[in-house]
């Protein structure tokens, strides 16, 4: 009867074999006549050491026969050719070896970063767990897997140059090819135990590693940096990156001092296996046992042969380690859709233009089972062609039902409907390219003022005059034609030359304010969605600026189907709908007249700042 315990290791051995084939698949795909090469040119350098041994032997033997040098020219110009290859070859298998290693990195990323693009969803960008598998997937890329690649190349030299010349030494000694045998066990067992705790090192290390990286880019943090300065943060931050960064270290002085006495170790028996050996040539040959040139080749045998078994041993446990290493990048580009995803309805991904509504039906839903519930039974309909304002205290649930309308979740409970089909029943691409979202936290891209605009919608990235149309409804146009390159001119100070630093026209730096403006500019250029959600699109902009912001989104949501989420309640009495979010849970819902009519949360949310502008002494 197997047990598990010993059925591990076989199972092991074929995941490793599988990874192996995995990996040498991926190196033909990026250079399938780069691999071919280096393969044709290892299997020649492993065959040449002999090769040289032999022709040693038989130069010294009809040295010593006193043959004529005539007949010794062929084994001379052999030995000659033999040296011009061992010379030439390592740097045309170099060059072949560089450029496959960059052809596999592009291709492992391009992999890797389709398959993190495929993720419909947020969850996995907020699993510790698989951000640490997604950074040693990072990892993992073409120059990591040199081990593997072109590593495995030499360990195949390895294989024939020490097969070659153990035929040499079995002939001269058997027993010593034994010895020598023998002695490269417990180096190749030692260094897989070394390379595997190499990696479970990194792997234990990867959430100090992100720790530490953290505090470092904070400290260079242009928006961390006010704060550091002021508050004097910055020897806090350090002496918590320094403390990261010991204990990184400390991990790795102890796998170096562990790699220390294992090759101390392995080095004093290759020293005793090859005095040994010398020893027995000599007292042999004195008693006529070898010829001069017998012990030459014997020599040349045994340094040969502990030199190829130690690049074996050596290449097996770096590519075993660079194999655990693969492990992630498997991993990572293997995973299952996060959310479930719909065929296309219609052949090409479309999702149909909205012309009822949306509608939340008892919609609950957490981040994790161990976090308490965020919504509760959520019923909402949001009707075509009518503006639905969302508002509540901080943590009520607003921005999650935000990411749920986008579908960057599934609710626990209950659906969402788009003209009455649950949106998991249609594809998540398809259905966002429906919706255009300010959201609350907008990204600030370093890119240019255009780029900044036309990333909202990828097609119209080109297209100035529609650009110029969202930053005139987001009133930014006049802030961008004032930048030293207009629309051209790039939103950043991070990509230039020294000498191009201090001119201002490489690069501007904007307020809070004005990134807010071109991020709604974003969102506008979306102007054919049928749902626009807007969440707080104006908390970072002065009074007037905000007046004149809601102002044009006044406008432009004027017949149009839109969710606006919002603290300041004077922005929102003039929705078609104003709903109150409190505790994940919609306690009030109706007109800003009927709402304050009632005297319920939001009328005395709604009295409050309205008592707090005209009566500050009274709040």
């Amino acid at each position: 009867m197997t047990t598990a315990g010993s059925a591990a290791p076989p199972r092991r051995s074929r995941h490793l074999l599988r990874r192996l084939a995995s990996v040498w698949v991926l190196g033909f795909k990026a250079g399938p006549w780069l691999a071919a090469g280096q393969l044709a040119i290892a299997m020649t350098l492993g065959l040449l050491p002999a090769a040289v041994a032999w022709l040693t032997k038989f130069i010294i033997d009809g040295l010593a026969a006193g043959e004529a040098a005539p007949a010794l020219l062929g084994w001379s110009i052999g030995l000659a050719a033999a040296g011009l290859a061992t010379g030439a070859a390592p740097q045309l298998t170099a060059y072949l070896g560089a450029e496959q290693r960059r052809r596999l990195d592009r291709l492992m990323q391009d992999r890797l970063y389709t398959a993190v693009n495929s993720f419909q969803g947020l969850s996995r960008f907020e699993n510790p767990r698989f951000l640490d598998t997604l950074r040693m997937a990072s990892q993992a890329s073409g120059g990591a897997l040199v081990p593997v690649t072109t590593g495995m190349l030499d360990v195949g030299r390895a294989v024939i140059t020490a097969l070659s010349l153990m035929a040499t030494l079995y002939v001269l000694s058997p027993m010593m090819t034994g010895i020598v045998l023998a002695a490269a066990v417990p180096a190749l067992v030692a260094q897989i135990m070394l390379s595997k705790r190499r990696v479970s090192m990194m792997v234990s290390m990867s959430p100090t590693v992100r720790r530490q990286i953290f505090y470092g880019r904070l400290i260079t943090d242009l928006q961390a940096v006010k704060e550091i300065r002021l508050f004097g943060l910055g020897d806090f931050f350090k002496t918590r990156l320094l403390a990261e960064l010991r204990d990184v270290q400390a991990g790795e002085r102890r796998i170096d001092r562990r790699v220390l006495r294992v090759q101390f170790l392995l080095a004093a028996l290759s020293a005793t296996v090859t005095g040994g050996g010398l020893i027995w040539a000599v007292r042999t040959a004195a008693h006529g046992g070898l010829s001069p040139g017998d012990v030459t080749a014997f020599v040349a045998a045994v340094a040969g042969v502990q030199t190829a078994l130690g690049g074996l041993v050596a290449g097996i446990a770096s590519g075993y380690q660079a194999l655990l290493m693969f492990d992630h990048y498997a991993e990572a580009t293997s995973q299952p859709p996060d959310l479930p995803q719909a065929p296309a309805r219609d052949g090409n991904g479309a999702v149909a233009a909205l012309r009822s509504g949306i509608e939340l039906r008892d919609v609950w839903f957490r981040y994790d089972a161990a976090h308490p519930w965020v919504l509760q039974g959520v019923d909402l309909t949001i009707p075509y062609g009518q503006s639905v304002a969302l508002v509540g205290l901080n943590g009520a649930g607003k921005s999650t039902l935000v990411k749920l309308l986008c579908r960057f979740y599934d609710p626990d409970r209950g659906a969402i409907y788009w003209d009455g089909v649950d949106i998991r029943d249609v594809p998540s691409a398809a259905l966002r390219r429906r919706i255009g979202v300010l959201f609350q936290d907008f990204m600030a891209y370093d890119l240019t003022a255009g780029e900044n605009i036309g990333l909202g919608d990828l097609d119209g990235i080109s297209d100035r005059s529609r650009i110029e149309r969202a930053a005139r409804a987001a009133d930014v146009h006049d802030a961008i034609e004032m930048m030293p390159r207009g629309y051209d001119t790039l939103l950043s100070r991070l990509f230039f030359k020294e000498s191009d630093k201090e001119n201002p026209e490489t690069g501007v730096m904007l307020s809070g304010g004005q990134w807010q403006r071109l991020a709604l500019a974003r969102t506008l250029m979306r102007d054919r969605c049928d749902l626009l959600i807007l969440d707080e699109p104006s908390s970072g902009l002065d009074a007037e600026a905000e007046h004149q912001i809601h102002q044009r989104l006044h406008v432009h949501r004027h017949g149009r189907t839109s969710l606006l989420i919002s603290h300041r309640l004077g922005a929102v009495r003039d929705a078609d709908l104003i709903v109150v979010l409190a505790g994940g849970r919609i306690v009030e819902r109706g007109g800003h007249a009927e709402l304050m009519a009632v005297g319920g949360a939001y009328a005395r949310l709604f009295t409050l700042q309205a008592t707090g502008y005209r009566h500050p002494e009274k709040v």
